[in-house]
């Protein structure tokens, strides 16, 4: 019964627009995983993860999130604290309460920054994209 609602549930909101508002699974603030992880859908990390992590979706660290990993994924929000080295094949985005520390690797220049975000480390941009999508 819980596996066939985690299926329903998927299939909303793989069809839902706007997956940073409502990802498809959440590590909730309190919860602390240690290992590797696959996400094969949208997902948002209140809480902490270290070890690395592969996304095939849009990668939400929240404001209270705390990673310590390397991260393969096609498109990033950093809300929260984020050390380790990034992978994206898409865009990459640090708000006002995020925190980036470490490599990011990405084909195109798809990275912001708004006011209050901090990068620190390095940025390589990679003009051919199939190598990105080789490596995610």
């Amino acid at each position: 019964m819980f596996a066939d609602y985690i299926f329903k549930r998927r299939n909303i909101i793989h069809a839902v627009k706007n997956i940073e508002n409502d990802p498809a699974s959440i590590i909730s603030q309190g919860v602390k995983i240690e290992g590797n992880i696959h996400f094969p859908y949208s997902v948002k990390i209140d809480g902490t993860v270290v070890g690395d992590i592969i996304s095939d979706d849009l990668l939400t660290i929240g404001t209270e999130g705390k990673v310590e990993s390397s991260i393969k994924t096609k498109n990033a929000v950093i809300s929260g604290k984020f050390e380790g080295d990034m992978i994206a094949s898409g865009t990459v985005r640090i708000t006002p309460t995020g925190r980036f520390i470490g490599n990011l690797t990405q084909a195109g220049a798809a990275l912001s920054i708004e006011k209050g975000g901090l990068f620190k480390g390095k940025s390589i941009v990679l003009k051919n994209k199939k190598l990105i999508r080789e490596q995610v």
